[in-house]
């Protein structure tokens, strides 16, 4: 039985993990965002999770955020935490304005 209810929670879980990556595949703000120089690049993934990119160094940061109406927080992998709005169709982030990257 005990096996049963942890099959049950873990299908659970992996549906709805299924359902809020393909609701936020739809987002407005998920893809690419770069500052004017090209220099920070962030990625916010469909999945919930973001990979930011500095310089010359691909996957100079990784982690999850979670979007509520223009408001972005930032839970990086090794537990640094920051956030951001989007005003006007650009994100600022941490003293940072970084634009949608088409």
């Amino acid at each position: 039985m005990r096996r049963l209810v942890l099959a049950a929670s873990l299908c659970a879980a992996l549906a709805d993990s299924a359902l809020a990556e393909e609701t936020m595949s739809n987002h407005p703000y998920v893809g690419l965002w770069v500052t004017a120089d090209g220099r920070i690049r962030h990625e916010l993934l469909p999945n919930g999770r973001y990979d930011e990119a500095r310089g010359s160094r691909r996957s100079a940061y990784q982690g999850r955020y979670v979007v509520t109406g223009n408001h972005i927080d930032y839970w990086d992998d090794t537990g640094f935490t920051a956030d951001g709005d989007f005003i006007d169709g650009v994100l600022h982030h941490a003293g940072m304005i970084l634009y949608r990257q088409q």
